[in-house]
């Protein structure tokens, strides 16, 4: 969202924002909470007067959970101002938003009705009412046609994640692709470090166990360094300490982190779960970076085998290993990569075609929306609300 109100902003909009922050819901109780997350009178009474205020002419939203809720399309509908929602995980079809449980993926819920595998399980922040309510939300919604006729354009940022929505349920006519961006004005590395780079956060969906069995596997001989903290922090540190060639950095500010990019000899991604994209992956590309991923969800479309990287069957620890060696045997063919990935980003990653794919959107859903609802006064798209 940042990034997007950033680059408007850079080529002349004006952008209005509306943030609400989720560590509010500490402060309520259970009840309103769930409460709220179906529907918000207070967002929808806020965003009526910004929107009465401001008038723009569209709104753009970026995440909608738990706090301001869908009663936001509504402010909008009565605003007359049409609504574009960029997608960034399943919490339109997946109560926990991430179709991944136990360690592994899960499409129990993907299409129904009511979504009642999520509250068997407990799947949202694993308490069995706030999974009611996610799943009330999900249900009430789909049941009086939300997600189908109060939004006029949702992006998704891959192929496969169009792909997903429309198999749970959101109009094929409205789901448009646009990937995500990212700064490219540092200049491409070498890729001379002499190590492989893990950056992300420490989680099981992730593919942090994965990618320390591979490099149990592998033997020693090739450095890991691995930028990030999270759960699983305390066993990359025990990999660490009986492998010295694994190095644990913790957390690093995205500057550090862009530096590691730029001289490592590659970069891997081993999550376990379907990414909705993977902004690692085209950071990588901006630095010159080929990319070792794993063939699950967006990834296997980012990633091109044998041109900007690798692909290995997520959870295989043994393919990995496989992988890694044939990459390691060849170091001229991973270097041959590099101009390839760089060309990568500047083709489909860099601001330009971004802001360009952007525009072309906002138009479609207000020429769609003045169409749809007689808004003669809506003239295209010169501004954002972006909550």
């Amino acid at each position: 969202m940042a990034a997007e109100a950033a680059m408007l902003r850079r080529h002349g909009h004006n952008v209005v924002e509306y943030c609400l922050h989720n560590d509010a819901i500490e402060e309520m109780s259970r009840p309103r909470a769930a409460a709220r997350t179906i529907w918000s009178s207070a967002a929808y009474r806020e965003l009526r007067r910004l929107l009465q205020q401001q008038r723009p002419q569209i709104a753009h939203f970026h995440n909608i959970f738990p706090l301001i809720s869908p009663a936001a399309y509504y402010a909008c509908r009565g605003e007359g101002v049409p609504v574009v929602q960029t997608v960034h995980n399943f919490r339109l079809l997946c109560a926990n938003a991430l179709l991944f449980r136990d360690g592994a993926v899960c499409e129990d819920c993907l299409g129904k009705l009511v979504a009642w595998p999520a509250l068997l399980h407990k799947c949202y922040r694993g308490n069995r009412a706030a999974s009611g309510a996610a799943v009330a939300m999900l249900a009430a919604h789909r049941a009086i046609g939300t997600w189908r006729h109060a939004v006029a354009r949702y992006i998704a940022p891959t192929e496969f994640v169009r792909r997903t929505l429309v198999r749970g349920g959101l109009p094929a006519h409205k789901v448009v692709v646009k990937p995500h961006f990212t700064a490219g004005d540092l200049p491409p590395g070498g890729g001379r470090g002499g190590y492989a780079l893990f950056a992300g956060r420490l989680t099981a969906e992730k593919g942090v166990e994965t990618l320390l069995e591979a490099w149990r596997r592998l033997g020693g001989g090739f450095a890991l360094k691995i930028a990030g903290d999270g759960p699983l922090a305390p066993l990359a540190r025990q990999a660490a300490a009986r492998d010295p060639a694994i190095e644990c950095l913790g957390w690093q500010a995205g500057e550090r982190v862009r530096a590691l990019m730029a001289e490592a000899a590659f970069v891997v991604v081993p999550s376990r779960t379907y990414e909705t994209f993977g902004l690692v992956v085209i950071e990588a590309y901006a630095a010159g970076t080929p990319v070792l991923a794993a063939a699950s969800g967006a990834l296997a479309e980012l990633v091109e085998e044998g041109r900007t990287g690798w692909h290995f069957k997520p959870a295989d620890a043994g393919q990995l290993a496989d992988k890694l060696r044939q990459i390691l045997a060849d170091p001229a063919a991973t270097a041959a990569m590099r101009p390839a990935a760089r060309r990568e980003f500047a083709l489909k990653y860099a601001e330009e075609p971004n802001y360009a794919a952007l525009m072309a959107i906002y138009a479609q859903a207000a020429g769609r929306y003045s169409a749809a609802v007689g808004t003669a006064r809506l003239k295209g798209a010169a501004g954002a609300t972006m909550p």
